[in-house]
């Protein structure tokens, strides 16, 4: 089992930025990839972006390139989502995700584990 924890989520106004966290524990951090999706209300919950074991190929949605960013610290068991330049439309619950993948990841189903999800507020 992998258990994941999400933080880092607020109310913040439109042009602000927002670091997500998620730390793992539970099984060896490095063997998975891992993901952050995010489910604004009465929605699907989506894709935002995916990160490899190593951290070395990530992927992510066109309606957040270039704002947002994925990262990890393998070292610290930890997977981060730098959202900048935030707009009203990102406002959802954000969870994190980890998949036995190596590398990046996509579709929901490719992944065993979720965190409870942290929520992120944009006024406008």
């Amino acid at each position: 089992q992998v258990q994941l924890v999400e933080s880092g989520g607020g109310l913040v106004q439109a042009g602000d930025s927002l670091r997500l966290s998620c730390a793992a524990s539970g099984r060896t951090f490095s063997n998975y990839a891992m993901g952050w999706f995010r489910q604004a209300p009465g929605q699907e919950r989506e894709f935002v972006a995916s990160i490899s074991r190593t951290g070395a190929a990530t992927s992510i949605v066109d309606s957040v390139k270039g704002r947002f960013t994925i990262s990890r610290d393998n070292s610290k068991n930890t997977v981060y989502l730098q959202m900048d330049s935030l707009k009203p439309e990102d406002t959802a619950v954000y969870y994190c995700a980890a998949s036995t993948a190596i590398l990046p990841v996509t579709p929901r189903n490719r992944y065993d584990y979720w965190g409870q999800g942290t929520q992120v507020t944009v006024s406008s």
